[in-house]
């Protein structure tokens, strides 16, 4: 509990690694699109909705965490499968071309996985690899990136469950508060 209250604090989702992995891959995507499919494409629209919605709904589970931490899991769950459909936009790109998916320890994979580690954790780290690389190793890095936000929002998900069996939810955490306050008030 917060000190002001039974209300957990809640929607800090700027500091989540998750939130900042999923921000960059929705700046990613929406240069990937633009230089690289036309803009009539209808999977322009899909990739660039997924990427959106991965990021946003780690922000809006994050802001409703206080209230109910079901809402929280379920839209970090969303923002899972919207990325993990992200993923298989940008392996289609990559089959349908005939270009090569990198392998998980491939020198190129791990050396995205090295750029993940940076201090400020922005789109500016990617940036020179992303806007001069061709469509093949920026569909990659994006894969890569994917792979990483979801491992960050598995571990996320695991925690709230955790949380939850811990602490219960929002009804419990108002119920025992309002039988502490009882217990420790003068009549």
């Amino acid at each position: 509990m917060s000190k002001s209250g039974f209300i957990p604090a809640h929607g800090k989702y700027r500091d989540l690694l998750s939130y900042q992995k999923a921000e960059i891959i929705y700046d990613l995507t929406y240069h990937f699109c633009r230089r690289f499919l036309d803009k009539r494409d209808r999977t322009v629209d899909q990739m660039v909705q997924a990427a959106r919605s991965g990021k946003q709904n780690i922000a809006e589970g994050s802001s409703a965490s206080a209230m109910s931490t079901e809402t929280e899991l379920k839209l970090t769950n969303v923002a899972r499968a919207s990325l993990e459909e992200l993923r298989v936009d940008y392996e289609d790109f990559l089959r349908v071309r005939a270009l090569a998916l990198w392998e998980k320890d491939s020198r190129e994979a791990r050396f995205v996985r090295r750029l993940g580690t940076a201090a400020a954790l922005t789109y500016e780290t990617y940036r020179p690899f992303c806007e001069t690389r061709p469509a093949d190793v920026v569909a990659n890095i994006a894969i890569c990136l994917i792979h990483q936000a979801c491992y960050l929002l598995d571990r996320q998900i695991r925690r709230l469950e955790q949380d939850f069996l811990r602490k219960g939810g929002i009804r419990e955490q108002m119920t025992r508060a309002r039988l502490d306050q009882r217990k420790h008030s003068t009549v």
